[in-house]
């Protein structure tokens, strides 16, 4: 028995851990022309559905569609109905995920290994080696699949099985809570759908057990989003409730059906695991069918049980880092320092994200609440230098007083992009609103995209400089150069439709081109993270000039 329970753990965490390296080499190979794309399907809502459902199919997660969607809602980039239809199609997505995964040839999952472990260790470049860590994971997929249905074969020979699936079974609302969570504890719907029909497969499960457990995933699954967006602004969190609630109020529904009477489950599909997994499909393409047409009425309701407050990431006001106490402990000091900077980071980027919405439709509170983000930046950079300048650093360890100038150094960057998020809010969206002007539809788009590539890099930026991977060092400079030859390209564009003589470019060109260039500052400023972690780690040449 303990030989059984490890093998099925084993292969369950194995199943767990293959769906994340997908989700994961998908997030760092694709992100940004993901989150573009789902952007730019925010015109239709049935559009936005379409899309959250194919970008869910390729990351395997309806989650990390919900969690870019609210992202979007928070910059004010789309509304929080067209959020919400991104986040049905996504639940879809995650369904034909599981469909897509069962429903394979027998040779698909040694060919995925060969494939992809030789992109993974034969290509340096990222896109390469992230669309082999994607293939290993699919194809590891398939093995944690075969290992659960042969670790659990034996177990159909036990005397006591009989009595725990009749125990299941008389009392489905235990096991739809069983469901949930499940999906909760593994944070996965798709994972947890999976073990199901495999369980079934093997007649573990009688098919009513199998759809309670099901139902209850949905439910489950629908809270991942809730809690991950807590801190999120309100049109974010209205969007991940609404789908918890008509996702969430459908699977009970369903269960009650289901408690009423016997059903013929013969319609399904020939087999348990199949019934198991067409359940889980039809199920989600009706909460998708039913949302839909509820949006209005769901956010309608919404917008009263959860009303509009500051956003969080502005009027967050944590206690500072730096120890008067830690001083005389260097190490500790610089460790004091290091998240008292991240922070200043945090602020600027949560500053960058909010500002966009400004330039649609100018809000002297929110604005203002960038200027005190602002403020309490100046603060922050002040107090760093200060601390670092008080800093017992002993004379024969160079090493420590390089690490201080260089978290002086990024505490600067950090405080200047703020400085330039402040002048877009004053400056230019200010202007904008002043003198009633719109941008034209292809350069407002074009900022949008612009903006969402400055904001990628910001966050990846944060990211290095918890980390300090060499690695993801050198994708940040990377995806700077990427960023400056697109605001080139923008520049490009914008003056041939001056050219034109388009008259809503004209009239705002001369914003539209200080905010690009605000913007490639900002940029700039972020990207200045990975320079001394590639100084360090001889990554980076001495200069980019040509030597005579």
């Amino acid at each position: 028995m303990l030989l059984f329970f490890l093998n099925v753990a084993g292969a369950a965490a194995l199943l767990i851990y293959a769906v994340r390296m997908v989700r994961t080499g998908v997030e760092r190979a694709f992100a940004p022309q993901l989150r573009r794309w789902l952007r730019v399907s925010a015109r239709n809502r049935l559009v936005a559905a379409g899309s959250g459902a194919t970008v869910a199919l390729l990351m395997q997660s309806s989650t990390a569609v919900a969690v870019l969607a609210a992202g979007f809602v928070t910059a004010g980039t789309i509304s929080a109905g067209v959020g919400l239809a991104m986040h049905l199609g996504a639940d879809i997505g995650s369904a034909l995920v599981v469909q897509a995964l069962v429903l394979r040839p027998v040779w698909l999952a040694p060919l995925l290994l060969l494939i992809g472990v030789a992109s993974f260790l034969r290509t340096q470049e990222k896109p390469g080696r992230q669309i082999g860590r994607i293939l290993i994971g699919l194809a590891l997929t398939f093995v944690a699949l075969d290992m659960i249905a042969h670790a659990s074969a034996p177990i159909r020979d036990l005397a006591g099985l009989p009595s725990v699936a009749g125990f299941l079974q008389q009392d489905l609302v235990s096991t739809f809570a069983l469901g949930a969570a499940l999906a909760w504890v593994i944070h996965s719907s798709v994972a947890a759908v999976l073990m199901v029909m495999v369980f079934a497969t093997q007649g573990l499960l009688t098919i009513p057990v199998a759809a309670a457990l099901v139902l209850g995933a949905n439910l489950g699954g629908s809270f991942i989003a809730v809690m991950l967006t807590l801190g999120a602004a309100t049109g974010a969190r209205q969007m991940v409730w609404a789908n918890a609630l008509v996702r969430g109020g459908g699977a009970a529904a369903c269960l009650a059906v289901l408690n009423l009477a016997p059903h013929d489950w013969s319609w399904l599909g020939a087999d348990p695991g199949q019934q198991v997994i067409n359940l889980h499909l039809i199920f989600n393409l009706g909460v998708a069918v039913i949302g839909l047409a509820l949006i209005p009425a769901l956010l309608f309701v919404l917008a009263r049980a959860i009303p509009q407050r500051p956003d969080p990431a502005l009027s967050q006001d944590l206690p500072g880092a730096l120890d008067p106490a830690a001083l005389a402990e260097p190490e500790r000091a610089l460790a004091c320092a290091a998240r008292e900077v991240l922070h200043m980071g945090e602020t600027a980027e949560a500053m960058l994200r909010l500002v966009m919405p400004l330039f649609t439709r100018w809000n002297r509170t929110e604005s203002a609440a960038i200027a005190e983000a602002e403020l309490r930046l100046d603060r922050m950079h002040a107090a760093t230098k200060a601390y670092l300048a008080r800093l017992d650093t002993p004379t024969e360890d160079p090493e420590l007083a390089r690490r201080a100038a260089e978290l002086v150094e990024q505490a600067a960057h950090f405080e200047a992009a703020g400085d330039a998020v402040a002048r877009m809010s004053f400056g230019l969206a200010r202007k904008l609103g002043a003198e009633g002007l719109t941008f034209a539809p292809d350069d407002r788009r074009e900022l949008q995209d612009f903006h969402d590539s400055v904001l990628t890099t910001a966050q990846t930026a944060l990211q290095v400089q918890m980390t300090r991977n060499p690695a993801a060092a050198r994708d940040l400079v990377a995806q700077k150069e990427s960023v400056r030859r697109q605001e080139q390209a923008l520049q490009q564009a914008h003056m041939a439709r001056l050219r034109q003589a388009n008259p809503e470019s004209t009239a705002t060109s001369n914003i539209h081109q200080e905010l690009l260039r605000e913007l490639k500052q900002i940029n700039t400023c972020f990207a200045m993270v990975a320079y001394p972690i590639l100084t360090e780690s001889g990554d980076l040449l001495d200069t980019r000039l040509r030597r005579a």
